[in-house]
């Protein structure tokens, strides 16, 4: 049952120094015709109209970067097009430097009741080497404006291990985030990508990164800081109050199905993972000829589902329930994978509680390595 869609926008009016994600420069590009096009792969969608979705995240790219008119044709669409739930979260990312109060205004208009800001950093300096557009001051704007025009559940994501980022740097940041006091938190150590610009800078030793050390310290701070807040951290980048936690990212985690709808989106739908064409005119030009745009796709073997079920699944503080594994598998993860528990156990990064297994505080530090012990291991024959 697929009740959760992702909607991707890939225009960027600057392109960021950290990010592989499928984006393109907004200067000269076909939006309108993009917006459209979208549209209409969502009605190709045969099964679309199944089931009243309770999640919707439009991410990018920078969905914010489209003008308000723009916008305003993407959201009639979706709500046109989609079933939503009575209860539904429905969210978009939004940069700070390109959300306008007109911008807000439609996105209220069309029932959007979340909010995500990419921050990243309080530290304008640090912002610039980044390639962030945005500035500290654009933060608190923005946030005051969505605020009074009735938004309430709003998250701002953070990036820490910076280069050049200090302890203290961090901190200050952190310190000025919590300020806002605000529902949701996310916070993630920089990931230094190929074909993007900090990669570049890295292979020609340019790129001057914390150590893993000062890292590992940030992360401490992270969840000492949203600790004290009164912040419960649910995921292993993640921070809430109570009932704000992302319902779309819990669909990743628990490894559930969702529609993924534009160029590049991926998406998981009847047990089958896929991923649509990525350049954006490739993309037009498979939804012109009233075909979806998938580039791949494959039927997930029930092997993969349940590595994917914990991989994905430990990343959550609360872990893998051993009685719903059996429920959904009809295995038990204890039997299925004896040896990477086992190891991970003896190595403190996994503990079993209340029919959970779950990362220890040491083991949230080397949560890749746990996962990857996990993938690959089920014998097939």
């Amino acid at each position: 049952m697929t009740t959760a869609a992702y909607i991707h926008i890939p225009f960027c009016h600057h392109i960021c120094h950290y990010c592989d994600f499928n984006k393109v420069f907004m200067k000269n590009q076909p939006v309108d015709l993009y917006i459209e096009r979208l549209l209409d792969e969502m009605r190709l969608r045969k099964d679309v109209d199944q089931q009243p979705l309770t999640s919707i995240f439009v991410g990018g790219g920078t969905p914010t970067a489209l003008d308000h008119i723009q916008l305003e044709q993407l959201c009639k669409g979706i709500s046109e097009i989609l079933p939503f739930s009575s209860t539904i979260e429905y969210t978009f990312e939004a940069n700070p430097g390109d959300l306008s109060l007109e911008k807000i205004q439609v996105l209220r208009k069309y029932g959007v009741n979340r909010l995500s800001f990419g921050v990243q950093s309080y530290n304008d300096e640090l912002l610039h080497k980044i390639g962030r557009n945005h500035r500290g001051k654009d933060v608190y704007r923005s946030i005051t404006e969505a605020q009074q025009a009735g938004f309430t559940n709003i998250s701002i994501d953070l990036i820490y291990a910076l280069p050049t980022q200090t302890l203290d740097d961090f901190e200050e940041t952190l310190d000025k985030a919590l300020e806002l006091d605000l529902p949701h938190y996310s916070g993630y150590s920089l990931i230094v990508e190929p074909k993007t610009v900090f990669y570049n800078l890295m292979r020609k030793g340019k790129l001057p990164l914390p150590g893993e050390e000062t890292e590992a310290a940030m992360y401490e701070l992270l969840m000492k800081k949203m600790r004290e807040k009164g912040l419960n951290q649910y995921e292993i980048s993640n921070f809430s109050k109570e009932g704000y936690e992302s319902r779309h990212n819990l669909v990743y985690w628990n490894n559930d199905e969702y529609y993924g709808f534009g160029a590049g989106a991926h998406g998981y739908v009847n047990g089958t993972r896929y991923s649509n064409i990525g350049p954006v005119s490739k993309y037009m030009e498979a939804v012109s000829s009233r075909s979806l745009p998938t580039l791949n796709e494959q039927k997930v073997p029930l092997h993969e589902k349940m590595e994917e079920e914990m991989f994905l699944g430990l990343r959550k503080t609360n872990g893998v329930s051993i009685a719903k594994f059996s429920e959904r598998y009809n295995e038990e993860i204890l039997n299925r994978f004896d040896k990477a528990v086992e190891d991970a156990q003896n190595k403190g990064l996994l503990t079993i509680k209340n029919d959970h297994l779950m990362l220890t505080h040491k083991g949230k530090f080397l949560g890749n390595e746990v996962f990857q012990s996990f993938i690959g291991i089920i014998e097939t024959n």
